[in-house]
């Protein structure tokens, strides 16, 4: 097993044990199969040396500049993957600290959505077998190559998490969406900052959850779940007893989700 299923895999498992308290884990996810194919929606992984892929290299060289600021301490927070790591990386944007434990419902819909989406981007990595950025050219990473050298570049696997988590959200809060999907897209971008991901990928990765969620919208269950976390997100917004995330903190992060990387 490759490290990114591997990666979904123990994230995917996560959530579902919070939510279940669901009997061993419920349904997979809300798409059957067949109903949709990203291959048919992503561009082609660009080549090293085409104008896509000599601009990804461009941006792998001058993003390595980045190493040792706030934004590469941002990005490797940002490796972190689990579903306790993802609501705190977006309780700032929601204006809760948001947990699993906290909206078990909200988990819920992550967990089988997330199953979609990285199902689809698992597809076109396996599909591509786009090496990544860091075996083209050198520079330093902001995680441990053994992680992530087994596993293939475009789409971001990550950023596809991100990306859903961030539409998901914006979708149970509205009213917050600049800054939700303002951190969804900076989550993203924090692959590039790492050295384990082409710009292009991190694109690709955002395409396939945004398609990927598209088709899934008209599913009964799909609409029962969303439901069910917007009224629980509401709950825990209005209620006075829900904890606050460090306002010094996110006004650090807001300044880092507004830097512009390249």
């Amino acid at each position: 097993m490759t490290r990114l299923p591997l990666i979904i895999a123990v994230t995917l498992a996560s959530l579902g044990a919070v939510a279940g308290a669901q009997q061993a884990l419920g349904p997979a996810g809300y798409l059957k199969p067949g109903t949709f194919d990203v291959l048919d929606v992503l561009p082609p992984a660009p080549k090293s040396t085409d104008p896509r892929g000599l601009a990804d290299r461009a941006i792998f060289k001058a993003t390595r500049a980045l190493q040792g600021s706030p934004r590469w301490a941002m990005a490797t927070n940002d490796v972190k993957s689990s579903p306790t790591d993802l609501f705190r990386d977006f309780s700032c944007a929601m204006g809760i600290a948001m947990t699993p434990e906290s909206a078990p419902r909200t988990a819920a819909l992550l967990r089988r959505a997330m199953f979609d989406t990285g199902r689809q981007t698992g597809i076109a990595k396996t599909f591509y077998k786009r090496q990544r950025p860091f075996l083209i050219d050198r520079g330093p990473i902001c995680q441990p190559a053994s992680e992530v050298a087994d596993s293939y570049d475009y789409p971001s696997g990550h950023t596809t998490a991100g990306w859903t988590t961030a539409t998901l959200l914006a979708q149970i809060a509205p009213d917050l969406a600049t800054a939700l999907l303002a951190r969804g897209r900076a989550y993203g971008e924090s692959r590039i900052v790492c050295g384990v991901h082409n710009a292009s990928a991190v694109e690709a990765g955002r395409l396939s959850a945004s398609s990927t969620l598209t088709a899934m919208q008209g599913d009964p269950a799909f609409a029962t779940d969303l439901a069910a976390a917007r009224q629980e997100i509401a709950t825990l917004r209005q209620s006075g007893d829900a904890a606050k995330p460090d306002t010094a903190q996110c006004t650090r992060e807001a300044a880092l989700v507004a830097q512009p990387l390249y």
